[in-house]
């Protein structure tokens, strides 16, 4: 039996004699691009539970935990937590559903109610927690930095099999150097990090449901935003997420967090736009890492949306000017070779 079968039989036998819920089927719900994966577990009184299966060895429960605990303070709508395993990784947690915001969002005529929850909840989370968010890991200089240097390397040196020239890498440093200044001198909010639209769960009230948030840090106040809509996963025009991101700050406003707000709707953009940059480029190294490191090819789809995403951003920004160049220049011709050559396994 294979050490993903033992797991499952161990969590099985957890839930069913341990904690003496009478089960009457366990299937997959969902898994990351960690190593954690979710299993919904149906009772047979009719009521579903999920269990979070973290191999300790790899995955660390303890910021999942912590994290939610906090957010559960701020009043926004996280799993509860029924119990936990923490020697074996197992966490018990409330089912939210299976209707995520990518899914509900295909109506494209539900955009507005559904981003108007999850603005108030982002709203509740960045003016409630700034009481919390002491208790969080910084989003400083090093974490900024450790995440842009992945682009390099995984993106470009693995991804489009490219080595960088010292030309580029100057290129980089400059940009990710500027990039860096930008989030620091922004408010610093509690930021889930991974404010999209996987991650949101469509419930039938107090919603939405608010998922996968372990890697929370104090950071940057437009670092949520840039996560929904600039969203990997789906898009939308300019007008509209102009129009949403003002009506956050004017949300910022009415809640009297003058000091998040900016000090006019230029500053404001200029916020969610910088700071999606850093974000993006961060994805350009993760999604190419998980297919040429841990072999998950389901994020090398989203690579185009995201380049798309840094050109736009680039463009609008002089000081970005030479980066949108080179994107346009060495990125944007070959990226479906390379899309290609990885799915064929191709070196």
């Amino acid at each position: 039996m294979s050490a993903t079968d033992l797991r499952l039989a161990a969590l099985t036998d957890w839930v069913t004699r341990e904690l003496a819920h009478d089960v009457q089927s366990v299937e997959v719900a969902s898994a990351d691009a960690s190593f954690r994966r979710y299993f919904r577990v149906r009772l047979r009184a009719g009521a579903s539970l999920i269990v979070m299966d973290a191999p300790p060895a790899q995955e660390d429960i303890g910021p999942y935990l912590h994290v939610g605990a906090l957010l559960s303070q701020t009043g926004v709508h996280v799993p509860a937590v029924h119990a936990v395993d923490r020697e074996r990784g197992f966490v018990l947690l409330e089912d939210l559903g299976t209707l995520s915001y990518l899914s509900a969002l295909q109506d494209a005529g539900r955009a507005d109610a559904l981003y108007g929850e999850a603005l108030g909840a982002l709203a509740t989370l960045q003016v409630r927690g700034g009481e919390l968010q002491h208790e969080l890991a910084p989003y400083d200089e090093a974490a900024l930095r450790r995440e842009l240097v992945l682009m390099p390397e995984w993106f470009c040196a693995r991804h489009l099999q490219r080595p960088v020239s010292d030309t580029e890498a100057e290129l980089f440093e400059t940009s990710f150097r500027f990039l860096i200044e930008e989030a620091l001198q922004q408010p610093q909010v509690f930021v889930h990090r991974d404010y999209h639209s996987r991650n949101l769960m469509v419930l039938p009230a107090q919603g939405p449901g608010i998922i996968d948030f372990q890697d929370a840090l104090a950071g940057p106040v437009g670092y949520d935003l840039a996560s929904i809509f600039k969203d990997c996963y789906i898009r939308w025009p300019r007008e509209r997420v102009e129009a949403w991101v003002l009506a956050h700050r004017q949300a910022l406003l009415a809640q009297g967090a003058r000091t998040l707000a900016g000090a006019n709707d230029t500053e404001f953009l200029r916020w969610f736009d910088l700071v999606s940059v850093q974000r993006h480029i961060k994805i350009l190294g993760i999604f190419a890492r998980l297919w040429w490191r841990d072999g998950k090819s389901g994020y090398l789809a989203d690579l185009p949306l995201t380049v798309e995403y840094l050109q736009d951003s680039t463009r609008r920004y002089a000081e970005l000017g030479a980066l949108g160049e080179w994107l346009q220049r060495e990125v944007a011709p070959q990226l479906g070779a390379a899309h290609a050559r990885a799915l064929a396994g191709r070196p």
